[in-house]
């Protein structure tokens, strides 16, 4: 049977430790037997970055944003302990924030659903996905030990050097030792925000639920209230009406409430770190994080798919021991069949598309049929299941493809 062929290739930017291995797994098991597959292949694992200086971060960024879709294995963001292991230059910045903040996109996490893993929440039966801003907040503040009694200011000096837009104000009178925060954030990157979590919300018809705590925070928090409000109003209210999908605004405590007590079926919208925290409690919640999809968009309709775990260290230096590991790959073989989707909606590609569509039904279905990884294996309520190991569960879908 002759492969299906691409017109325009993906960005594939390759990764770090088990996921690495695990990547190609994929591609040689369950997508080269059947895609001529075309790629602008980048390697982001942890020494080629530091050999270029993260400099390939940002060519792939750039790369992404001429092609429009990517596909992301799992980085490693280096911590001290990192840098001494692989011997870096420097502490390099987070890959995935590097890419988000070139591509000026939002993060949309969901869960994958199988039959005989019951959410932890009794009252879920669809997916919820979580919109999480990607920019600023205290992923990127400023902080401060206070080493004794004071006074702590926050002052804005314009930089066309005009008095009387010129702001001060006193945060805090210091008895004694403490520490202090500063944060910040864009009205350009919050409009953006808004405006993919609107699209995303039309392409997948699914209602948009956005909160924050703007009766606390009546200047930081409301701005994100108001531009979403004004945004919505003046570019989608009429189009979201048409499809029949809604727009509903509260405050981040009653989401939660409302949230747990909800079926899912909608799209979360969250600030940076109300999204970090939210998506690891909705996919532990659905059952593994390695189930938990993850896409990047761009207000301009630039794709970038990854699953939404790391790199999985422990399993890679059992690997490296030469004993078997099994870890769950479905996050990552969604992110590749996400990409390929996307390409091939880009491309008119209905033999992509669905492919892409056999190889998620093909994974699903040996989950469901009693097959599947340790992870998973710990939750399933499936009779008389099996656990297998990460080559043979691939292999196990590549006999359903």
């Amino acid at each position: 049977m002759a492969k299906i062929q691409m017109t325009t290739p993906l960005v594939e930017m390759d990764g770090d430790e088990m996921t690495r291995i695990i990547w190609r797994q994929i591609k040689e098991t369950l997508i080269l037997p059947h895609v001529e597959l075309k790629t602008e292949y980048y390697d982001l694992g942890l020494k080629h970055r530091d050999e270029t200086d993260d400099r390939v971060t940002v060519v792939s960024a750039e790369a992404t944003k001429k092609y429009g879709v990517a596909v992301k294995c799992a980085t490693i963001t280096p911590n001290a302990q990192r840098v001494e292991e692989y011997g870096l230059k420097k502490q390099w910045k987070s890959p995935n924030g590097t890419i988000r903040a070139i591509l000026d996109g939002t993060v949309f996490r969901a869960p994958i659903m199988v039959k005989g893993v019951r959410p932890t929440v009794s009252t879920w039966k669809r997916p919820i996905t979580i919109a999480r801003h990607a920019y600023g907040d205290i992923y990127k503040d400023v902080e401060m030990n206070i080493p004794c009694a004071g006074t702590l200011k926050m002052i804005f000096e314009p930089a066309d050097g005009d008095a009387g837009k010129r702001q001060e104000e006193t945060v805090f009178e210091y008895k004694g030792p403490g520490v202090a925060m500063g944060m910040h954030n864009l009205e350009k990157s919050i409009s953006s925000f808004a405006r993919a979590c609107f699209k995303y919300a039309l392409d997948t018809r699914q209602d948009l639920w956005f909160s924050t705590k703007d009766t606390i925070s009546k200047k930081y928090d409301q701005t994100f209230k108001l531009i979403f409000e004004d945004i919505y109003e003046r570019e989608f209210r009429a189009e979201f009406e048409k499809a029949g999908i809604t727009y509903f605004y509260t405050l981040i405590d009653d989401a939660v409430a409302r949230v747990v007590r909800s079926e899912g079926g909608f799209i979360w919208a969250c600030k940076n770190y109300d999204g970090d925290v939210m998506s690891d409690m909705v996919a532990t919640a659905f059952g593994s994080l390695a189930m938990m999809t993850s896409v990047l968009v761009s207000p301009d309709g630039v794709y970038e798919y990854e699953a939404a775990h790391g790199t999985v260290t422990r399993h890679y230096y059992q690997h490296l021991e030469g004993k078997t590991t099994s870890t769950n790959p479905m996050a990552t073989i969604f992110a590749w069949s996400g990409a390929l989707r996307k390409r091939g909606e880009l491309d008119g590609n209905a033999a992509l598309q669905e492919f892409a569509g056999r190889l998620e039904r093909a994974s699903i279905e040996t989950i469901e049929s009693g097959e599947m990884t340790k992870d998973i294996f710990a939750i399933s309520e499936v009779p008389n299941k099996k656990m297998l190991t990460t080559e043979e569960f691939l292999q196990s879908i590549a006999g359903k493809l």
